[in-house]
């Protein structure tokens, strides 16, 4: 069955008493035993809960995983993952990487014992360079966020097995429906599914999808250890979000190549981050492991004191963080997203104060260019009556 089908029929037919073609929200937290030693297979719903366990088990089927675990927002889920890290554990970590991920690692998991090396996770000579005895774990997001650099995937997680260890990559901003990394060797997946995957900017959550038996018991164990899991009402909007998934992944694609395309032959602007283009570094590599491309990219104006006039001046696009929702959202990465990352480290990969992202919705590609070019002009007379 192709993913739209698969998508579309998320928990159509996991409700049997009553053949709810939308699977009920079981706002539930007990679960009675028939009698003593016997179990409906759910207790507790920290553990396990009906309608989380429907969307855990689409989530798992979509990435091509053994095992899927819903968590209460994207950093949790990365929590729990790194959870599995001791003291003195060492992990490999793509080096343009989104500024929540890094304050987790640089002031959370210190403080424990683990620590990490940002490195370009596409050249296999720099990962080797940052191997220790003590390299447990390698974190990849491709593309990154936000200047959408790429990592073959293949390649990356092949040399981590070669070393025993674990691959973890981040799939939010490709969905399992552009990009599978666990079929491409990859043995976790990562989401923030607040952002694509649930759509619509209306709820917060983050997904785990293991492959193996081995991994997808430790995670297990984590997941309700640690508690940090995703109640059914958010299940359900999840879920809910996940059935249009396919058809808003074109659109999103789709407004972001007219755009960034448009955007590349504007005088004001200096440089487009977009994978689709042809002549991105990565367009190659994201071509051949990726079926489509992501609804965000970035871009940088000639003139950072255009920055802040764009930003009060955009009127459909809405100037605020976070991104994969159905309305545009454009961010300043160097004083939001990526504001605890140090200024040193993000001027080296080129997050500066002249970088917008842009996260474009599903509105007409026709009617988001109309307000970036009068928000433009708007930039342009101020820049002039300086």
């Amino acid at each position: 069955m192709r993913i739209e089908s698969k998508l579309a029929q998320i928990g159509s037919v996991s409700e049997p008493v009553t053949g709810a073609v939308s699977y009920p929200i079981v706002q539930s937290t007990a679960f009675r035993h028939p009698k003593l030693g016997q179990s409906t297979g759910f207790d507790y719903a920290r553990t396990k809960s009906p309608t989380r366990k429907v969307l855990e088990e689409a989530v798992a089927e979509l990435e091509s995983g053994d095992a899927g675990f819903a968590c209460s927002s994207g950093m949790a889920a990365l929590q729990t993952v790194f959870a599995m890290f001791r003291q003195g554990d060492h992990l490999i970590v793509s080096l343009d990487l989104y500024g929540g991920t890094y304050r987790l690692l640089e002031q959370i998991m210190t403080r424990f014992g683990v620590t990490a090396s940002y490195v370009d996770t596409n050249n296999i000579d720099e990962l080797e360079a940052a191997r220790t005895p003590n390299t447990k774990g390698l974190l990849i997001e491709t593309p990154t966020n936000p200047l959408m650099m790429i990592t073959d995937i293949e390649a990356s997680c092949a040399w981590a097995r070669r070393h025993g260890i674990v691959s973890i990559v981040d799939n939010t901003l490709l969905t399992p429906y552009f990009q599978r990394p666990i079929e491409l060797g990859a043995d976790i997946v990562v989401h923030s599914a607040t952002k694509y995957l649930a759509g619509h900017n209306d709820v917060l959550c983050g997904l785990i999808v293991t492959k193996g038996e081995e991994l997808s018991k430790e995670i297990a164990f984590l997941h309700n250890s640690i508690g940090a899991v995703l109640g059914p009402q958010d299940s359900w909007l999840l879920m809910r979000g996940m059935k249009t998934l396919a058809l808003r992944m074109e659109r999103h694609q789709h407004n972001a190549t007219v755009i960034s395309n448009w955007l590349r032959s504007h005088p004001m602007v200096a440089e487009v981050f977009y994978p689709a283009l042809t002549d991105h570094p990565g367009h190659e590599i994201q071509t051949k492991q990726s079926s489509g491309n992501t609804g965000i990219f970035s871009f940088k104006m000639k003139d950072a004191r255009t920055i802040e006039p764009i930003l009060r001046s955009i009127k459909l696009i809405a100037f605020a963080e976070s991104l994969g929702g159905v309305e545009s959202l454009m961010t300043y990465p160097a004083v939001q997203t990526h504001a605890d990352i140090p200024e040193e480290i993000r001027r080296k990969v080129g997050v500066d104060d002249r970088l917008l992202r842009f996260s474009v919705g599903i509105e007409h590609s026709d009617d988001l260019i109309a307000d970036l070019e009068q928000a433009f002009a708007k930039a342009a007379e101020e820049l002039n009556q300086q």
